[in-house]
């Protein structure tokens, strides 16, 4: 079965007890769950991954890559958090794997936060967004990327 990879950047480990107002009470345990559940149904294997460190994202990433040409992996669900807003490196990563398809999800609506938090490193090379639909995001974004690996699959020449 198409695997989906979901990675988490900083801080999301607290979610459900960090700025609940923001966030919400959903844990990451949550978010996982009824991701890997709303994959099932629409026919791909979830596997999640969170870490504070960049360092470990941008291995995932590159693994994501070698796995997507190997054709292990249909795409990436990623939520970088505060390393949306910073991190030149994990732009970098994205676009070094290339076609692999990530999309950018975030919880809150990040635009209508302060002003730094409007500014992405990850939307340039990243193949949709989703912001601004709590932990729902993440399932539309699982949706996003099952119609890509559909699309690109009808789009593939036949033998």
């Amino acid at each position: 079965m198409p695997t989906i990879l979901l990675l988490n950047g900083p801080n999301l480990n607290l979610l459900g007890t960090r700025e609940p107002a923001t966030y919400g009470y959903t844990t990451l345990a949550d978010v996982e769950n009824e991701s890997r559940a709303h994959a099932q149904k629409l026919g791909f294997e979830l596997e999640a991954f969170q870490s504070n460190h960049e360092g470990a994202l941008i291995d995932k990433i590159h693994e994501a890559g070698r796995r997507f040409k190997a054709g292990e992996i249909t795409g990436v669900l990623f939520n970088a958090g505060a390393y949306t807003h910073t991190s030149v490196a994990l732009h970098d990563a994205i676009a070094g794997v290339k076609p692999l398809p990530v999309i950018e999800v975030h919880i809150s609506n990040v635009h209508a936060r302060e002003a730094f938090r409007h500014h992405s490193y990850i939307s340039p090379v990243a193949a949709g967004i989703v912001v601004g639909f709590g932990t729902d995001g993440y399932l539309l974004g699982i949706e996003g990327l099952a119609r890509k690996a559909k699309a690109s699959a009808a789009a593939a020449p036949k033998p």
